[in-house]
């Protein structure tokens, strides 16, 4: 019971993770009903501390598969980045129009530094995890994070004429 429970709850993370990467949303609840089938065909096997890791993986992997398939060659727009802990943006108004910035930095960054600042800063994964699901090495990860900052700091100015940027992806966590 206990793995099905940590299924469900990280299918929807795996969902939004989905669509904020660009894959529209009929094709990611496709990939998230595959994942959560193989997901539970699988349970015997699994340890219980890698299974988000697992499943973001293997959710991860079906979207290239289909990818491939389907011989896309142009990036898919970002269809929606929602900040997760944004203080100060107490108006809604406020809050949509950081998020619209934000989605047009990410759409135009690199695709690995858009999925790992994204699953960094909005899904909290650690650098191992990351690495898992990107199958990536440690390291790689640190210096890819390092890089996808300092072009997420390079791109926002450009978009706001501002010289500071005020976005969390800018934030460095000395906190």
């Amino acid at each position: 019971m206990e793995y099905e429970k940590i299924i469900i709850e990280t299918s929807k993370s795996i969902y939004r993770y989905l669509l904020k990467i660009g894959v529209p949303p009929v094709e990611a609840e496709d990939i998230v009903q595959d994942t959560i089938h193989k997901a539970l065909v699988s349970i015997p096997n699994m340890k219980i501390t890698y299974i988000k890791t697992w499943l973001f993986q293997v959710a991860i992997n079906r979207h290239r598969d289909l990818a491939r398939r389907q011989q896309r060659i142009e990036q898919i727009p970002i269809e929606s980045v929602q900040l997760i802990g944004a203080k100060g943006l107490d108006e809604p108004l406020l809050r949509k129009e950081l998020q619209v910035e934000i989605q047009s930095i990410l759409g135009k960054m690199n695709p690995v530094y858009k999925h790992i600042l994204l699953l960094n800063y909005d899904y909290e994964l650690s650098y191992k995890e990351i690495a898992t699901v990107l199958e990536m090495k440690e390291e790689t990860v640190r210096v890819s994070l390092y890089r996808a900052r300092n072009e997420f700091k390079k791109l926002y100015p450009a978009l706001t004429g501002s010289k500071t940027p005020t976005s969390k992806f800018s934030e460095s966590k000395k906190s």
